[in-house]
């Protein structure tokens, strides 16, 4: 899987629907307490990459440790298919649940391991 595509995304109960353009090539699997529970594997794009299609009054924010992210999910079915954040260096990021964009097989992907539990 070669450079930008263009994906569509979104919740378990379609609530939260989205299209995104990005890369599956460096994926990431991190350990931190809430990836390591939900089994998220992750890839990230700008907001100019992304478009909600549908959910932005159907979804709940959570944070934790340092409340740099904003972990959207469906208030309905609780699938969390996106998040917004920063990037280290300040920049806007979008982080997508590569399990929730159609057509993906999670047993295809090999991403790489984040030890977010102790960073």
């Amino acid at each position: 899987m070669n450079g930008m595509q263009t994906f569509e995304g979104g919740c378990q109960c379609g609530a939260v629907r989205y299209k995104a353009n990005a890369s599956l090539d460096q994926l990431i699997e991190c350990n931190c307490s809430r990836c390591g529970k939900l089994g998220s594997i992750l890839t990230f794009t700008t907001p100019d990459n992304f478009e909600l299609l549908k959910g932005e009054d159907a979804q709940t924010t959570f944070h934790f440790n340092r409340n740099a992210i904003d972990h959207m999910f469906c208030a309905t079915c609780g699938i969390e298919s996106f998040a917004r954040g920063r990037t280290p260096d300040g920049k806007t990021m979008i982080a997508l649940n590569v399990r929730c964009l159609d057509g993906i097989e999670a047993k295809d992907l090999s991403p790489a391991l984040v030890d977010g539990k102790n960073f």
